[in-house]
């Protein structure tokens, strides 16, 4: 199969790497008839991998060899099921290097009768982009927010429209540049060249969100192991972004310290009989574990010494560490004036969201709606791959599949990896309109 025939996201996170290859909706034959009789607006998958990371905390790179390692094996599973080489990937990124901050352009309108072309909207986006950033700093993402034509605010889309001055507010995302090579190069070793990197809650919001939502006022929360990223959405334009430097991860930590236990082994414990509702679980209920070094399994039998411990003990860790994560993003919300004001609520993600307990306990505590995201739906997503934890590289290919209608150059797909184009600031600005 030809590569234009196909796109390729790959999420690489802090516990595991995640590939995903589609096939773009069938086109039309010409003569009036579709290839196939399935949904021809609906992409299919060809193929699907989920891998353990390694070399890789909080987002950022630490051993090279082992990642280029994890990410191969994720990359040989999904070849052989899809039935193509991977050459080319939309990549996520994330990590607590990755900031962000809102950023205000201005120019004179360009043609004699005034009236706004698509030429001033990038001329205006590339305007707020000049920022002064240090020199390990590089800029991921220039996403419009509102525009405002000759004092006129809140215009979501100015073309067409007739001004002389055309003024645009803009949230700016920002990456350390050190880590985006070390990414790159891990990517590249293993035989991939990155199309573009994607902050991964935006790619999640792509997969999960719908049009309403984002009307309404919504808050995603990409729960992973090693950092917990969200974007905040109102009137179909991004309101915030942040990274929080905590994840699932550091509740197996505080389970492990608890217990006087091994991290595989309070991983187990979590995974198993885990939940972060503390009322739902009785007093005398136990947990039998194996304190074998090797072991991996929390067990009532086989070799090894093993402990009992109280079950209340281990959701109260669960429950108290999901507490701070969440207090931590309604310091977020109320950095915007947000907290507890979003009518379309909370959208989770992230392998830590399929935790028993998040959603309820989120209700409480951010006093908002609450749920766990689906990864909306194409051709073959079955089985446990179309769960929250699956929501960013299935974004991905909805990211890499949009790039390519508003390109208009077929399915070539070459998007400049982290440029400043003004193809791709384009794209952003299609991607906030209503």
């Amino acid at each position: 199969m030809a590569r234009e025939q196909y796109v390729v996201g790959i999420d690489v996170g802090s516990s595991a790497v995640r590939v995903v290859v589609a096939q773009p909706a069938v086109a039309d034959t010409g003569r009036g008839e579709r290839t196939t009789d399935r949904d021809p607006d609906v992409p299919t998958i060809l193929g699907v991998a989920s891998e353990p990371m390694e070399g890789m905390q909080k987002g950022v790179i630490t051993d090279v060899e082992a990642a280029v390692s994890s990410i191969g094996r994720a990359l040989d599973v999904a070849e052989r099921m899809a039935g193509v080489p991977i050459e080319h990937a939309y990549v996520s990124i994330n990590g607590s290097h990755i900031m962000s901050q809102n950023s205000r352009g201005v120019i004179a309108v360009s043609r004699a009768d005034g009236e706004i072309t698509d030429d001033d909207v990038a001329r205006v986006i590339n305007a707020a982009q000049a920022i002064s950033l240090p020199s390990n700093r590089e800029i991921l993402h220039v996403l419009p927010q509102d525009f405002v034509v000759d004092g006129q605010e809140h215009i979501h889309d100015p073309v067409g429209m007739t001004g002389v001055r055309l003024e645009v507010e803009t949230h700016i995302i920002e990456g350390s540049a050190p880590f985006i090579k070390n990414i790159t190069k891990a990517l590249n070793q293993a035989g991939v060249h990155v199309e573009d990197f994607v902050f991964a809650p935006l790619a999640a919001a792509e997969a999960v969100l719908e049009k309403r939502q984002r009307e309404l006022g919504v808050v995603l929360i990409d729960l992973g192991a090693g950092t917990t990223s969200m974007v905040a959405y109102e009137e179909n334009s991004l309101l915030h972004t942040a990274v929080l430097p905590l994840g699932a991860g550091h509740i197996t930590n505080d389970i492990a310290i608890g217990l006087r236990t091994s991290i595989d082994i309070a991983d187990t414990v979590k995974r198993e009989h885990g939940t972060a509702l503390v009322a739902e679980v009785k007093a005398n209920e136990s947990i039998v574990i194996e304190e074998e070094s090797d072991s991996r399994t929390p067990a009532a039998e086989g070799s090894g010494e093993q402990e009992t411990v109280s079950r209340q003990e281990v959701v109260n860790i669960i429950h108290d560490r999901l507490e701070e994560i969440l207090s931590f993003v309604d310091r977020e919300l109320k950095s915007i004036n947000r907290s507890g004001l979003l009518p379309a609520g909370v959208v989770f993600t992230g392998g830590g969201a399929l935790l028993p307990g998040v959603v309820e306990v989120a209700k409480k505590q951010l006093r908002l709606p609450a749920k766990l995201g689906t990864p909306s739906m194409m051709h073959g997503l079955t089985g446990q791959s179309d769960d929250a934890s699956f929501a960013v590289v299935y974004g991905l290919v909805h990211w890499a599949l949009e790039q390519e209608q508003r390109s208009g150059r077929g399915m070539q797909l070459k998007v400049p990896n982290v440029g400043h184009t003004v193809t791709k600031m384009r794209g952003w600005l299609k991607t906030f309109m209503p």
